[in-house]
C-alpha cells in the first residue's frame, strides 16, 4: 500500500512536469539574443524579456574561457535577466541587481547571451559550449590601443555588423553603429537627443542645421547622430586625448562631409579662446576616467560656456553622482548662478538618492520646453523624470556655488559601477 501511494505521487509529479514543459514549448519564440565580444572571448551580456524590453534580474558571471556561461540547473530555458551596466558615457544598472548600483549606460547597452546550435529548451538541461566549425568563421575581432587616458578597446557587437562598444580601462564610454548612426544605445545619449529635438528644434526645410559644440569626444556617437539627423550641421568636438580621437577615427571613420571638426585641447582653455555667440547647443560630456575634471565644475567655467552660446542657446552637461547627491546639487547651484532657466533629467531612483547614476543638467537663458522633454523621457525603455521649478528649487536648497580654488574632488563611483 505504501509503495502504491509513492508511485501515484511520482506519477502525478511527472505528468505535471510534462504538462508544464509542453506549455513552454507552445509559447511564441523569443527574439534572437544579442551579445558583444571582448578580447578574451568573454561575452558581457544583458538579457531582455520576450517583448524585447529589459527586465530586472541578476548579473551572470563572466566565463573564464571562450565558452558561454552555463545555465544553472533547473533554470527555465530562455529566461531573460537584465543587467544595466553604467559608466561615464551613460550606462546604468537597475537598483538591486548584482554588483551594486551604477552610474551609466542603459537600456541601449543591454545585451543577450546567444543560444548556440543544439541549446536545450527544457528545464534543468545543461548548456553546451559554442558549436565547433571545420571551416573558417568570419567574425569581427576587438581592437585595443593605449591612449592618453588608458587602454581603449573597441568591442564589436556580434548582432550588428558594424557596431562597436568603446571602453576605456574597462569603463564603457560610447556605442557606435556605423550603419545606423541615428541609433543611440545608451540612455543618457538618447536623453541628450531629446534635448536636441525639443529645445533646439528642427531647422527650416532646406536650411542649415544647428551649430553644436561637444566637450568630450569618446567614439563621436552624438556628433555622428547630429550629422545623420540634422544634415548641414556644423559641429566642433574638443577632447584632450588626441590618441583616442586618432584611434576612433582610424577604426570607425567619420562619413565624408559630416561637418565635424576635431580639436585636441583642454575643454576650458578652448572655451575661453573661442569666439563668442557661435553655437546653438553645447554638450559637455567630459570625464577623466570615471570622474569629471574639477576645473569644469565651477562658476567661472559656466560663464565661459555661456559666452560661446548664442542668445537662447542650450547647455547640456552629463553629471554622475550618487547619494546624498551633494555634487549634483552643487552643480545645479553653480549653473543656476549663470543661466536663468534650469532643469534636471534623472531617473526616479537617482532623485530619491538610492543609487549612483548619470543625470543631465540642462540650462539656458530662455525658458526650456520641460513638458515636451518630460513626455519624451517618460517614453524611454528606462524612463526618466524632468525636475524643474519648485521641485528643483527644493533639491538645490542649501547647496553652495563652486568657484575656482574651491573645487572638491568629484565623487568616486562605487565598485563595479563603470564596468562591462
Amino acid at each position: 500500500m505504501r509503495g502504491s501511494l509513492t508511485d501515484t505521487r511520482a506519477g502525478r509529479r511527472t505528468s505535471e512536469a510534462v504538462q508544464r514543459a509542453g506549455d513552454r514549448l507552445s509559447r511564441p519564440a523569443r527574439p534572437r539574443p544579442r551579445r558583444w565580444r571582448d578580447t578574451r572571448g568573454r561575452l558581457p551580456s544583458v538579457r531582455r524579456s520576450a517583448a524585447g524590453q529589459p527586465r530586472a534580474g541578476a548579473e551572470r558571471g563572466a566565463p573564464r574561457t571562450g565558452r558561454l556561461p552555463r545555465r544553472r540547473a533547473g533554470a527555465r530555458a530562455g529566461r531573460a535577466t537584465v543587467v544595466r551596466v553604467t559608466g561615464p558615457a551613460g550606462l546604468s544598472r537597475r537598483a538591486g541587481t548584482a554588483g551594486g548600483p551604477g552610474p551609466h549606460r542603459r537600456a541601449a547597452a543591454c545585451r543577450l547571451h546567444r543560444r548556440g546550435p543544439g541549446a536545450p529548451s527544457f528545464p534543468g538541461a545543461a548548456r553546451p559550449g559554442p558549436a565547433r566549425h571545420n571551416g573558417r568563421v568570419e567574425e569581427p575581432i576587438p581592437v585595443s590601443r593605449a591612449v592618453d587616458g588608458g587602454l581603449a578597446k573597441l568591442m564589436p557587437d556580434v548582432d550588428r555588423e558594424r557596431a562597436y562598444l568603446l571602453t576605456l580601462d574597462g569603463a564603457p564610454q560610447s556605442y557606435v553603429d556605423l550603419d545606423a548612426p541615428e541609433h543611440l544605445e545608451f540612455e543618457y545619449a538618447r536623453r541628450v537627443a531629446h534635448v536636441l529635438h525639443a529645445a533646439v528644434g528642427d531647422p527650416p526645410a532646406g536650411g542649415p542645421g544647428p551649430d553644436v559644440l561637444h566637450l568630450g569626444g569618446g567614439a563621436l556617437t552624438l556628433p555622428r547622430h547630429v550629422a545623420a539627423t540634422r544634415p548641414g550641421s556644423r559641429q566642433a568636438v574638443v577632447d584632450t586625448d588626441g590618441e583616442l580621437l586618432r584611434f576612433v577615427t582610424e577604426v570607425l571613420p567619420l562619413p565624408p562631409d559630416s561637418g565635424i571638426t576635431l580639436h585636441v585641447a583642454d575643454a576650458r582653455a578652448w572655451l575661453e579662446s573661442a569666439p563668442a555667440a557661435g553655437h546653438d547647443l553645447l554638450i559637455a560630456d567630459v570625464f577623466g576616467g570615471t570622474r569629471m575634471p574639477p576645473h569644469l565644475t565651477t562658476a567661472e567655467y559656466a560663464r565661459a560656456a555661456a559666452r560661446v552660446l548664442r542668445p537662447g542657446g542650450v547647455y547640456v552637461a552629463n553629471v554622475a553622482d550618487g547619494p546624498p547627491l551633494d555634487f549634483l546639487r552643487s552643480q545645479l547651484a553653480t549653473l543656476g548662478s549663470v543661466f536663468e532657466h534650469l532643469c534636471l533629467i534623472a531617473e526616479p531612483a537617482v532623485l530619491r538618492g538610492r543609487r549612483f547614476a548619470n543625470s543631465l543638467v540642462v540650462a539656458s537663458g530662455r525658458e526650456l520646453p520641460v513638458e515636451e522633454l518630460a513626455r519624451r523621457c517618460a517614453a524611454d525603455p528606462f524612463p526618466a523624470r524632468v525636475a524643474h521649478g519648485d521641485a528643483l528649487a527644493r533639491l538645490v536648497a542649501g547647496a553652495a556655488v563652486v568657484h575656482d580654488g574651491q573645487t572638491a574632488p568629484p565623487p568616486v563611483p562605487p565598485p563595479g559601477a563603470f564596468e562591462v
